[in-house]
């Protein structure tokens, strides 16, 4: 027989080895199984609270203090406001008040409270092509832009869409009408971007504007019509309707919104930067 060339084993090597290979399986799988049952929402909301930085700022907050982690999907508020009614979402922050009570009957939104608001602006090119700046009232503005300018609509069932069609169908003109309108199907600071390369007209929250005003060469040509208040309410999904729901989590964080606390954080968000408020908290209405 040939002598073995096989290295003599080192029990205690092998034992350390082994210990070390125990360690790391069971760090994986309490790291997994942590993961696994980490409390977490998905949170359907509009674009404008994400494009402003709002949720930057709170969501972090929120799981800090709750160890309750948020998903967040910004989309148009009808978007979100599907996303409720088919389940697929478990706490809703949204700004079309007339649109979120059809959902609220239904039963598919419950534990809504309003948590701020700001405004809608009419914004458009410096020189003001369909000379905006010198009229009235906003519906006087709409139908100077219909007439002598180019505007950009969301065009996505937003609430800010659904708040522009609004104002077409005050004045009594249909947007399909207007020849140099033109829709993106994309979210407000998109909107934004195409609305400041065609040098049109857009209607925006003032939080989003606010948040990219610097990189924009629009301006605004209308505004503080009472028909441009942009409210925003919080929801919880209902799980009697939709079992998946996690309702005591997102309820959870709709009284973190409402709480005193993040009510001044609304209040102050980037007011010394920008010179105003973008939001104004409302959970005392």
């Amino acid at each position: 027989m040939h002598p073995s060339t096989r290295e003599p084993t080192n029990p205690a090597a092998v034992r350390a080895v082994v210990a070390l290979l125990l360690f790391a399986q069971l760090a994986v799988t309490g790291s997994f199984v942590e993961a696994q049952s980490r409390a977490s929402i998905i949170l359907a909301t509009t674009t404008s609270t994400q494009d402003s930085g709002l949720l930057d700022a709170l969501v972090p907050r929120f799981e800090k203090e709750t160890g309750i982690e948020v998903k967040v999907i910004a989309v148009g508020t009808g978007a979100a406001l599907r996303m409720g009614a088919t389940g697929d979402a478990d706490a809703l922050l949204v700004h079309a008040p007339e649109a979120e009570q059809e959902f609220v009957r239904s039963g598919d939104l419950v534990d809504g409270r309003q948590v701020m608001h700001n405004d809608f602006v009419l914004v458009g090119p410096p020189d003001d092509p369909a000379r905006v700046k010198g009229t009235a009232s906003v519906a006087d503005a709409m139908r100077a832009i219909a007439a002598r300018g180019a505007f950009v609509s969301r065009g996505d069932d937003s609430g800010t869409h659904k708040a522009e069609l609004s104002l077409w169908q005050a004045v009594k003109i249909d947007p399909g009408s207007v020849a140099r309108r033109e829709e993106t199907g994309q979210g407000m600071g998109a909107t934004l971007n195409v609305a400041d390369q065609k040098r049109a007209y857009t209607l925006t929250d003032r939080g989003t504007y606010l948040a990219l005003r610097r990189r924009l060469a629009l301006v605004i040509v209308s505004q503080g019509d009472a028909s441009l208040r942009n409210i925003y309410h919080a929801y919880a999904v209902n799980p009697a309707r939709h079992p998946r729901a996690r309702r005591t989590e997102a309820r959870r964080f709709i009284d973190f919104l409402v709480s005193p606390p993040i009510q001044r954080a609304i209040a102050e968000f980037k007011r010394e930067e920008y010179g105003e408020s973008l939001f104004f908290p409302d959970a005392s209405r």
